[in-house]
């Protein structure tokens, strides 16, 4: 576990380095090195690009990677479904409806209010979900079945609005929900890693409790957990994660899936294992991916929601083959 770590962990330090040194304006790694070493002879240029554009974008990359890859192993353990993630749970959902809501329903309307319009969307969406689901308990199937429907619905109501705004409040609408870290700025960063460091470190503590309800509701029971209060304190752990992800960045997608699937590959079902890997795998995916789409077609920029989205389709097929084999 140590070895994998430490080689996420250089890649990762090897991404942040390509990240604050290419874009439409190139610097070189010796000025990146004057930049954050505070050197006198950095250039008032080369401070500007570093530590007010690209290293907030980066870090704001790294905790949005972290948390949406911490949320899907959660997901996938809560629901024992491996091709599970969050927005099962209609956080996507719930987030871009209400996200939508605010961009065509007001006037230039300020970018605080549309990420807790996002993060308000993506909670009343998944508690509504598990409130439906309920039936004097709960169940992973009822939860994945009502999120499904739930999740369609939101998006019938995301397409109602978009059919109907002004087009140019729903292309910024679009932008947003195709995923991005572009407007990041140190508020944004703060902000969310503030709120990420509670719920993450809860996460890890229940490390054993998510390795339990993995292995099914009566298994579970009979090992002392109560299974429907975790899974309600899971799936609220997974709200506050991923809500507030979604919430700074838009929708990217796959990074739950792709991150705890690599991690279990490396290290084993243990979720204490996964968790910190996996939570390495999403901050590199969302770096890499807002590098990609920083450089490939520069000066113009691709959102990273759509590079994950080009990575994650064909895993999620060789998912769904992999099982199809399993099965003969």
């Amino acid at each position: 576990m140590i070895r994998v770590i430490s080689v996420f962990t250089l890649l990762l330090t090897l991404l942040i380095a390509a990240s604050l040194t290419f874009g439409d304006i190139s610097i070189s790694w010796r000025a990146v090195f004057d930049v954050l070493s505070g050197s006198i002879d950095a250039s008032r240029q080369d401070v500007m690009i570093v530590l007010e554009l690209r290293l907030p974008r980066v870090l704001l990359g790294i905790l949005v990677g972290t948390a949406l890859a911490t949320a899907g192993t959660i997901t996938i353990a809560v629901l024992r479904n491996p091709l599970a993630e969050p927005g099962v749970l209609g956080i996507n959902g719930g987030a871009a409806a209400a996200a939508m809501a605010v961009i065509v329903l007001m006037q230039d309307p300020p970018v605080f209010l549309l990420q807790v319009a996002g993060f308000c969307g993506a909670t009343i969406m998944a508690g509504t979900v598990f409130l439906f689901s309920w039936r004097g308990g709960t169940s992973s199937l009822r939860i994945i079945l009502i999120g499904v429907g739930l999740g369609a619905l939101a998006s019938a109501v995301t397409t109602f609005l978009s059919a109907f705004g002004e087009i140019g409040d729903v292309q910024r609408a679009m932008i947003w929900l195709s995923g991005s870290v572009y407007d990041a700025n140190m508020l944004k960063v703060r902000l969310l890693s503030i709120w990420l460091v509670v719920p993450i470190i809860l996460t890890f503590l229940l490390s054993s409790e998510l390795d339990l309800i993995r292995f099914g509701d009566n298994a579970a029971r009979s090992l002392g957990q109560p299974v429907d209060k975790m899974r309600g304190l899971l799936i609220f752990i997974c709200v506050m994660i991923c809500g507030a992800a979604v919430a700074v960045s838009g929708l990217i997608g796959f990074v739950g899936l792709i991150g705890p699937h690599i991690a279990t590959r490396l290290v084993g079902p243990a979720h204490y294992r996964i968790i910190p890997v996996a939570a390495l795998v999403g901050a590199c995916l969302v770096t890499s991916a807002d590098l990609v789409g920083r450089v490939i077609i520069a000066p113009a920029q691709l959102p990273a929601g759509i590079v994950t989205g080009l990575i994650g389709a064909p895993f999620f097929a060789y998912l769904i083959w992999g099982r199809r084999h399993d099965r003969g």
